[in-house]
C-alpha cells in the first residue's frame, strides 16, 4: 500500500516558535471543550498533542463536524483581526493531550511589528476560512447527499491510502460521526452508503474503514472543482 501525499497546511518553524514562546501549556481532556460558538475570544491555541474537533451548530441545534485538527494545528484563530471577537465554532476534544494557549491581543501586538509573520498568519486564517466555506457550499448546492460526497473525498485527501482496489480511508468512522460531518442523521447516512455499495462505489470492511473504489463518482456527482488539497481535506 502506498500513503497519499500529505499536502495539510503546516506552519513555518518561525510562526511556530513565536507561537510557543508567547503560549503557555495547557492540558486537555476528551470530552471536553476549548471554546463554544458565541463565547467571548481571549485565546487561541496550538495544539501539541491530542486531537480537537472543530464544530458548529445550525439553527435547529445540529452538530456539523468541520474539522479534526491534530499537532501543530491552530484552533481559535478565525478570531484574529477583529473587534469584540467572538468564537465562531466549538471546539470540542476528543483525544486527550496539551495545547499551547496564546493571548490573542499578545499576538496582534507581535505580529505588528513582525509583518512576515502577519502575513502568514492571515494566509493561515484565510485559507481556514475558505475551507469552511467550501463546506457550507458543498451543503447548500447539493444538500446532505453533496456533503457526504464532499466528507469522503475530504477524508480520502486526509487519510488515503492507495491501494490496488480504491482508496482506503485508514481511520475508522461510525455512521453517526459521518453523519455529524454531513449535518444528516445516522439513518440517513445508512441508507446512502448502503446505496453507494450497491453501486460498487465503495464498500465498508468490519473495522469500519471505508475503501472508495470510484472516487471519479464522488467527484462527478458533487460537481467538484479539483480544489487544492490543502483546501479539500478533513484537518
Amino acid at each position: 500500500m502506498q500513503t497519499l501525499s500529505n499536502k495539510r497546511e503546516r506552519l513555518s518553524d518561525e510562526l511556530r516558535q513565536l507561537l510557543k514562546s508567547i503560549g503557555t501549556v495547557r492540558s486537555i481532556h476528551e470530552d471536553s471543550y476549548l471554546f463554544h460558538q458565541g463565547m467571548d475570544a481571549k485565546e487561541m491555541y496550538l495544539i501539541k498533542s491530542g486531537l480537537i474537533q472543530i464544530s458548529m451548530l445550525s439553527s435547529e441545534g445540529e452538530e456539523m463536524v468541520l474539522r479534526i485538527c491534530r499537532t501543530d494545528d491552530i484552533v481559535g484563530e478565525l478570531t484574529l483581526f477583529c473587534d469584540d471577537p467572538k468564537y465562531l465554532l466549538n471546539a470540542k476534544i476528543i483525544e486527550s493531550g496539551e495545547v499551547f494557549v496564546i493571548n490573542i491581543d499578545k499576538l496582534q501586538k507581535e505580529l505588528m511589528i513582525n509583518h512576515h509573520l502577519s502575513i502568514e498568519m492571515m494566509k493561515w486564517v484565510s485559507n481556514h476560512m475558505r475551507k469552511f466555506q467550501t463546506k457550507l457550499r458543498d451543503l447548500l448546492l447539493n444538500g446532505k447527499k453533496g456533503a457526504l460526497y464532499s466528507t469522503l473525498i475530504r477524508l480520502s485527501n486526509s487519510y488515503g491510502v492507495q491501494r490496488n482496489d480504491g482508496i482506503l480511508i485508514d481511520m475508522a468512522f461510525t455512521n453517526q460521526e459521518l453523519a455529524r460531518f454531513c449535518g444528516a442523521t445516522r439513518e440517513y447516512i445508512n441508507r446512502m452508503l448502503g446505496e453507494l455499495r450497491k453501486k460498487g462505489i465503495l464498500s465498508i470492511d468490519s473495522s469500519g474503514k471505508i475503501l472508495i473504489k470510484n472516487l471519479q463518482y464522488l467527484k462527478e456527482k458533487n460537481r467538484c472543482e479539483n480544489c487544492p488539497v490543502e483546501i479539500c481535506n478533513i484537518d
